[in-house]
């Protein structure tokens, strides 16, 4: 069997991989591979080869490394209105207790609601927005603000 044949081979074996583990960066490997293949194709010896896989597959690694770290971090799970879909929605607050929480009625229940910025001074009832939850609790924003 020819070298090219085998890195083709390793190659096709890390994108089965790849697809049934969902492992991104096993098609990055597989660029090495098959990068390999193609320098085995040319007649190069064997060392060259694996420097070849090597540093292609590492570098597209650190590309695509690289580009992620680039891309804006995604909003939290909790904050997120893909995820909740009660992110955006509004609650009336009648009275706000001493621990700077209230009780609000949302969806037929009663839930605990916390300000998003909370203050020393005593926020007004009214109208607010759910801006995210946390665990069994609301955290509103007044309406009025955003």
């Amino acid at each position: 069997m020819e070298q090219s044949t085998v890195w083709w081979l390793l190659a096709g074996v890390t994108v089965a991989i790849e697809l049934t583990t969902g492992t991104f960066y096993l098609l990055m490997i597989s660029v090495g591979l098959a990068a390999a293949a193609i320098a085995a194709h040319l007649g190069t010896p064997v060392t060259v080869q694996i420097l070849t896989a090597a540093i292609a597959g590492g570098g597209a690694v650190a590309i695509w490394n690289w580009f992620r770290s680039k891309q804006p971090l995604g909003v939290q799970a909790s904050a997120n209105p893909d995820v909740h879909m009660d992110i955006g929605e509004t609650v009336h607050v009648s009275q706000w207790h001493a621990d700077g929480t209230t009780h609000v009625k949302y969806r037929g229940a009663n839930w605990t609601a916390v300000l998003a910025n909370p203050s020393s001074v005593t926020p007004p009832t009214g109208q607010y927005t759910i801006q995210q939850m946390l665990g069994n609790r609301l955290v509103i924003e007044s309406s009025a603000s955003t």
